[in-house]
């Protein structure tokens, strides 16, 4: 079976499927890795587990980005992050689409990702091209999170649409970054250790002066009314609770783009 794909955007896929069942699979547990043409335009991949499984109300949320998915199992799981959220981006990019069923809570899930198989009398030329919305204008984004991974993967599913992206770990290295790269975007977590997003944000208003404005951001699980006084004293310029659909974040920046560009004309 061929596909028309990105090998390396391929192997993303299904690593994250394969990381995220292992996450969720208690040791001696078991996972299958399947792939089966389901029709004569159609494959199927699919990652199945026997591990802790997904309530049913939650199932719609787990390709949120930042979702933490309640197992009420009391045990110490970090949550979903953005790996899911980047295999739907990918997928979707591929002309594709994802699903997870589950039977509930200690029975386990799957993951389905159907992609197009290429049939050998279409032409190059035929052949629907499966693209991502690309940002008007591509801003120059830093994405700061201490876990390094949803860092990564954000960066990456903002350089997909189109923008230049950096990381950062910890509040202090934000504000060293971002007075060495002068990005027009921080999309800033507020529990960050050395210094955190609060004392983050104020050094880095600080250090600007009187230059233009960079857009600043909270990207925080804290959700409450005082967390969102305490970021707007700091000096965000928005404040996004976790989990945050993609969507939100792309008009934020569209918009953010916009008045840029507006500004440099």
């Amino acid at each position: 079976m061929y596909l028309d794909a990105d090998p390396t955007r391929l192997g993303q896929i299904v690593g994250n499927l394969l990381n995220n069942a292992c996450k969720f699979t208690e040791r001696g547990g078991h996972i299958w890795l399947t792939a089966e043409r389901e029709d004569a335009r159609q494959l199927a991949i699919r990652v199945r587990d026997t591990g802790i499984g997904i309530a049913a109300d939650q199932l719609e949320r787990v390709f949120d980005m930042f979702t933490q998915v309640d197992t009420a199992l009391d045990r110490s799981l970090s949550g979903l992050g953005i790996g899911l959220t980047l295999v739907k981006t990918l997928v979707e990019m591929h002309g594709g689409s994802v699903e997870v069923t589950s039977d509930g809570l200690g029975h386990g899930s799957e993951f389905v990702v159907r992609l197009p198989i290429v049939v050998e009398a279409e032409t190059q030329a035929s052949r629907p091209k499966a693209t991502r919305p690309v940002a008007t204008t591509p801003l120059r984004i830093l994405v700061v999170d201490d876990n390094r991974d949803s860092a990564d993967m954000l960066a990456l599913m903002l350089q997909l649409g189109g923008h230049e992206t950096f990381a950062a770990h910890d509040g202090l290295a934000a504000v060293e970054r971002a007075a060495t790269l002068d990005p027009d975007v921080i999309l800033l977590d507020i529990g960050l250790p050395v210094l955190d997003g609060y004392e983050a944000a104020r050094r880095i208003r600080e250090q600007q002066g009187l230059k233009r404005r960079q857009l600043l951001v909270a990207l925080t699980g804290w959700g409450q009314a005082e967390d969102r006084r305490r970021s707007e004293d700091a000096g965000f310029d928005a404040h996004l609770v976790k989990p945050v659909t993609e969507a939100v974040l792309r008009r934020l920046l569209a918009e953010h783009g916009a008045g840029k560009a507006r500004v440099q004309d």
